[in-house]
């Protein structure tokens, strides 16, 4: 039996940003927030910085990438959004880990799908080079089509992060095992390709391990909604802890 990947926790700090930007008393701290969830054992955090800055604004990039920096031991600072909106100024400033390509409009509400090939090719590909020359590793948003991760590859992507909405709506519903058969193939097709596996969006505590446990190879999950959510109830660093239980809670054969 092949030994499950190690699947690193990446907590978005978006959610925390729109409370506080809800007054204009610096409360709560997002900086604070990281520290917290660093403390707590995350291994990275996730900012999606839109260029309404109506959660995360740019101060808070630069302060959360200082915080990631000098952080005891490495973790990973992951910059998502649009790369022809706002995002590759924030690469070009701060040199993160991972840049996350996004496709998102400047006045969506929240993302809801991926890149699309062979259509976002040409205009992706200088832009993936360029942070590639930086030093910054890239991964695409995409949906779960297993046909469309070669092409992911060929426009020089290191990642992919599977836009996980479709699964978390069908959870708990008969459509559940065939989203799931559906993200295996993708994370599949993906790794025969050579790109890294990563998955976001309505990720919880609920549906968190059945995931990981049946889509081989996840390397990063991102998750903010729900974290925030939860660490409204249990605190920051037991939310932590309670979403590295989940990553961890692997069980042997699948769970659908």
């Amino acid at each position: 039996m092949t030994t499950p990947v190690k699947t690193a926790l990446s907590v978005n700090l978006n959610k925390v940003a729109l409370i506080r930007n809800t007054r204009h008393l610096g409360i709560p701290s997002v900086t604070r927030a990281a520290r917290l969830c660093l403390e707590a054992g995350a291994q990275g955090i996730t900012v999606h910085p839109r260029p309404d800055e109506r959660h995360i604004r740019a101060d808070d990039v630069e302060k959360l990438a200082e915080v990631v920096a000098t952080w005891p031991v490495p973790r990973e600072f992951n910059i998502e959004g649009n790369p022809f909106h706002n995002l590759m100024e924030f690469v070009r400033k701060y040199r993160p880990h991972q840049a996350t390509f996004v496709p998102d409009g400047e006045d969506q509400f929240t993302s809801d799908h991926g890149w699309s090939f062979p259509q976002d090719a040409e205009r992706l590909r200088p832009l993936i080079a360029e942070c590639k020359a930086l030093g910054v590793r890239v991964s695409l948003f995409m949906d779960p089509i297993p046909e469309q991760m070669a092409a992911a590859k060929a426009v020089g992507a290191d990642r992919v992060e599977l836009y996980t909405e479709p699964y978390a709506a069908a959870f708990g519903t008969p459509e559940q095992s065939v989203q799931i058969r559906q993200y295996a193939a993708a994370a599949q097709a993906a790794q025969a390709a050579g790109l890294g596996v990563n998955a976001g969006h309505d990720l919880s505590l609920r549906n968190l391990t059945p995931f990981v446990a049946n889509v081989p190879g996840v390397l990063e999950v991102s998750i903010g909604h729900a974290f925030v959510t939860d660490a409204l109830e249990l605190g920051y660093a037991e939310a932590v802890r309670a979403y590295l239980r989940s990553l961890a809670a692997r069980p042997d054969g699948v769970l659908l």
